[in-house]
């Protein structure tokens, strides 16, 4: 564990032997160090299950209809929205734990315990990346908009949560799967399947969360902190893996629902080996492992969000035909700041070029013969 410092000695922080990026912490300016910590962005697994479930709804809208170009910025904007938003939500999670981290050993060099940045100087931190969060904000669709915001007072709760709930673990999967309806709501629509979705995602983080508790259940237990890890006891990893189960089957009946095909079903069984893998690790070789398979759910994620990708680009099968569909226009695609795409004028002739000359060619000829109804071949 570091050695306190006081706010007034800033330049004594010394970087966290645990920090899961301790070259890139320490490389940073000194005065920097303390405010990237307290982001976690040494620490980049957060962002990434914060970001994850925002492709996952991306991709799983777009089934049926595929990807679009602008889909790739959406991407971009979602991994910056995930990087400002997880570090406000460290950030103001460290404001209101500070009493709590100083007395556990795994979070007592965290900056604000330690003495490295004041409250005040945090709340300016937090100021400064929701600022940035609003920016990402603007750029999203006016439905994407309201969604995002009816999760801010998820976070606003979520630290208190511990202190007056033995599943403080079910509101962190509230809270950081909310990506999923976002990532909807700006390809398309919230459809009853979404629902479906963000709920197997919601058990997936009680899982995962779980397994990441075990390292803390001794300190918790002395603090009086809760946490599914201490509720389930000795039979904390049986029942993390059962809510695993629990999320692969909902991803499954979503994604069938939403007309994912086959590959939702393969994108489902192989997120479900994954937290089998998880499970066994952690019974054999025991719950020192604990860290490492949190870490790998970054991975079984990852298998969700490509899986729904690629069905999103892949057409599904609905028969073989003699004479193929007519072409329909695509539907209307949303673009940052309330943008529209420009509209193609309507052709001369709404019909097929075959249907169009044979048109020309009977009018033609009924006015050879001298029909006065006929309508003319430039009609």
């Amino acid at each position: 564990m570091s050695t306190p410092q006081t706010p007034e000695t800033p330049g004594n922080f010394a970087v966290p032997a645990d920090s899961a990026l301790p070259g890139w912490l320490g490389s940073l300016p000194k005065a920097w160090q303390p405010y990237a910590m307290l982001a976690r962005l040494d620490r980049p697994v957060g962002v990434w299950l914060l970001f994850l479930p925002c492709v996952m709804g991306l991709g799983f809208a777009r089934f049926g209809t595929g990807l679009h170009p602008i889909d790739l910025l959406w991407i971009v904007l979602f991994l910056i929205g995930a990087i400002v938003m997880r570090g406000a939500g460290c950030t103001w999670n460290d404001i209101t734990d500070k009493e709590f981290d100083a007395k556990v050993a795994r979070t007592a060099a965290r900056p604000i315990p330690s003495g490295a940045v004041s409250v005040k100087q945090a709340y300016l931190f937090l100021l400064a990346q929701l600022g940035i969060g609003f920016l990402v904000w603007l750029a999203l669709p006016w439905d994407a908009k309201i969604t995002a915001l009816l999760a801010l007072p998820l976070v606003a709760i979520y630290p208190y949560t511990k202190r007056v709930t033995w599943w403080p673990q079910a509101w962190l999967g509230l809270t950081f799967n909310w990506g999923v309806l976002v990532g909807a709501a700006t390809a398309s629509v919230i459809t009853p399947p979404t629902y479906l979705l963000y709920f197997g995602l919601v058990l997936w983080t009680i899982a995962y969360d779980t397994i990441y508790a075990l390292q803390d259940r001794e300190d918790d237990a002395l603090i009086g902190v809760r946490s599914t890890a201490r509720l389930f006891g000795r039979q904390a990893v049986l029942i993390s893996f059962g809510f695993h189960l629990g999320a692969a089957a909902l991803i499954a009946l979503a994604a069938y629902a939403q007309g994912a095909g086959r590959l939702g079903a393969v994108t489902a069984l192989a997120f479900l080996a994954h937290g089998a893998w998880q499970a066994i690790t952690l019974k054999t070789r025991g719950e020192e492992k604990a860290l490492a398979m949190f870490k790998a759910n970054v991975q079984a994620g990852s298998i969700v969000a490509i899986g729904f990708l690629i069905a999103a680009m892949v057409p599904q099968s609905s028969g073989s035909r003699v004479f193929a569909d007519h072409e329909t226009v695509p539907p209307a695609v949303d673009m940052p700041f309330g943008l529209k795409p420009a509209q193609p004028s309507a052709p001369r002739h709404p019909y097929t070029w075959f249907a169009s000359d044979l048109e020309k060619a009977l009018a033609a000829e009924a006015e050879k013969r001298g029909d006065p109804g006929a309508p003319s071949p430039e009609q």
